[in-house]
């Protein structure tokens, strides 16, 4: 079914929601255990194989794999790296180190996508500083998801609650998407914009917000890999995401993790099913 306000944008039936929460729970579990997985020494190769044995055990299909030619089942980013981090035998998380850990699942045809980012060790105040606007920024994007808003509200509150909260680079070049049957779809959701302009948010739609933070100014560039893509500075950078699709009611986060109950309660939104 195709959304009224932009013939490209799917609109999902409560029962395809459903779906899509399957696949979410799918993604959610894999982000679980791949954060008790991270430790000084393990390789971002061995993160990546236990996210395809979580994602292939449940019935699904890693939905990075062979995407474009990607040859992970997750994109493991670390420090400086924003997104598209090639998982490597080569590359040793050291004590201190953050990782960002992007996910997605096909279940039944539908998508999962969901991003975390993850200290190693104990990690340095000013990096899990940043992690926590970046989240928050992320949870304030979703609280703009009802019905007859505009898709620069979402940009908006991303935005400003990282001007407001560090000053952090707000990364420009990359940002959310629509979700479903594909994993990228329209519309693409900046993470700054300007409040009630752009499309309007209809019951149905399902978006995937993530925000990407850094230390430093928000220029980005892309490695020789052609897919690693890191701050132009050097500086280190954290990324957040959830598949989230829009009721009559509010919010419904398809990617939710059992942690983030109480976040879900708090913010207002409708307790997925767990």
């Amino acid at each position: 079914m195709l959304g009224r306000a932009n013939p490209h944008v799917q609109i999902k039936t409560p029962e395809q929601i459903a779906k899509m929460r399957a696949a979410g729970q799918v993604v959610a579990r894999a982000l679980d255990t791949l954060r008790g997985a991270v430790r000084p020494g393990v390789s971002t190769f061995e993160l990546d194989q236990v996210a395809e044995k979580v994602i292939r055990d449940a019935g699904a299909v890693p939905s990075f794999k062979g995407y474009h030619g990607f040859p992970g089942s997750i994109c493991a980013s670390v420090n400086e790296e924003v997104v598209h981090g090639i998982p490597s035998a080569d590359r040793l998380l050291d004590e201190g180190d953050i990782i960002s850990i992007d996910c997605g699942a096909i279940l039944d045809g539908w998508h999962g996508d969901s991003a975390i980012t993850v200290a190693v060790g104990e990690g340095r105040q000013e990096d899990l500083r940043m992690m926590e606007t970046c989240e928050e920024s992320m949870w304030q994007g979703i609280a703009q998801m009802y019905p007859d808003k505009r898709l620069g509200d979402i940009g908006h509150a991303i935005g400003t609650h990282i001007a407001k909260n560090g000053g952090y680079g707000n990364v420009r070049e990359y940002g959310g998407h629509g979700i479903g049957t594909e994993m990228h779809m329209d519309p693409h959701v900046l993470n700054y914009g300007k409040r009630g302009k752009g499309m309007v948010l209809l019951e149905g739609m399902c978006l995937a917000i993530e925000p990407m933070t850094t230390l430093g100014r928000h220029a980005v560039v892309t490695l020789d890999d052609e897919w690693t893509v890191v701050t132009r500075d050097g500086k280190r950078a954290a990324h957040f995401e959830h598949s989230v699709a829009i009721t009559a009611d509010g919010p419904l986060v398809l990617t939710a993790r059992e942690s983030d109950r109480d976040k879900i309660a708090a913010m207002g939104f409708i307790q997925p099913t767990w």
